[in-house]
């Protein structure tokens, strides 16, 4: 069980953070690292086959869901122009070394330093970094090498100076296509989404101003429950496609809302192929659907529609040469 609870955390509460590049960010296998506790440890019911179970999906090195910035298009899937980010506006690190991780770390990170001078990455692969920068779901991403989602690597870039985080993730979008040769396009198609929603019984989340400052929004208060402190709803919308990974519907902000919230949110974890529930300590199995803790916690409710869906597909990405 703790296999499976670190294996979920890594999943369910790294894209998040990455989503924003915040500081201290928890992102990969077994334990959260910087400002995030340890994912504590659970005596277990499940079986061997579940173990397995579990342990094959680590292998498979599955990274997470967010949404993407989409924009209104109908008709036939299109095809936008080739994304080759040194088309974009030129800033850049002045120094980025990159290494492959060791073999068998564990444990995983991406951030900025509190001074805004660069960004720091430990034991990640390719595409979870491009998830990360570009705030898109992994099942959205076709293409890709087979090293793309497996080979770890880390990574330390430097400014020249300090940066907004906005500029900060131009740099680095710079830098994987400088270091990595990636280049993708987008084809942008009607599909299923999700649209987020006020609940007929209000909003229970409490207004806390605007975003504005570089602490991560959302924070795991254990397994399967989170805090969060002046989160903008673009924010949970990203958070809550991250935790149905089985579901590739991106969602959508349909509340109206326009402050930053804060709340606590507990639900039942969406579990790998082959794990029962039975395997969940009790705590854990008892909690509601991530849809029933929306509304009975925040106050808010995902209502199915169709709208817009964003496919990014990669037209060439090569492995580094470390420095």
């Amino acid at each position: 069980m703790k296999t499976f609870l670190a294996f979920w955390r890594r999943e369910r509460t790294a894209p998040f953070e990455r989503h924003l590049g915040q500081n201290g960010v928890a992102l990969h296998p077994a334990q959260s690292l910087g400002k995030n506790p340890p994912c504590a440890g659970y005596r277990t019911r499940a079986s061997l086959n579940a173990r397995s179970a579990i342990a094959a999906l680590l292998a498979l090195g599955a990274v997470y869901s967010a949404p993407s910035l989409v924009q209104s298009q109908t008709g036939e899937a299109v095809a936008a122009r080739p994304h080759d980010q040194g088309q974009q506006p030129r800033l850049k690190f002045d120094v980025a070394a990159i290494h492959r991780s060791k073999s068998g770390a564990r444990g995983g990170w991406i951030k900025p330093p509190p001074n805004g001078t660069g960004y720091m990455v430990e034991n990640m692969t390719v595409k979870s970094m491009m998830t990360a920068i570009y705030r898109i779901p992994p099942g959205r991403i076709h293409g890709d090498p087979d090293w793309f989602s497996t080979s770890a690597f880390d990574l330390e870039a430097k400014a020249d100076r300090a940066y907004g985080l906005d500029d900060l993730h131009t740099m680095f979008k710079n830098l994987l296509a400088d270091r990595f040769g990636l280049k993708f396009h987008i084809e942008t198609k009607p599909g299923p989404v999700y649209e987020l929603m006020v609940d007929n019984s209000g909003v229970k989340m409490k207004a806390d101003g605007d975003a504005g400052n570089l602490n991560i929004p959302i924070i795991p208060s254990g397994p399967a429950g989170f805090i969060g402190t002046k989160v903008p709803i673009a924010y949970l919308c990203w958070f809550l496609g991250q935790q149905m990974q089985s579901d590739p519907r991106p969602v959508i902000d349909k509340t109206g809302l326009t402050q930053a919230y804060d709340f606590t949110l507990d639900f039942l974890p969406e579990l790998p192929p082959g794990v029962s529930i039975d395997a969940l300590p009790p705590e854990i199995e008892n909690r509601p659907t991530i849809q029933d803790a929306l509304q009975q916690q925040l106050g808010l409710r995902l209502e199915s529609a169709k709208g817009p869906v964003e496919n990014y597909v990669i037209d060439h990405v090569n492995q580094p040469s470390e420095n």
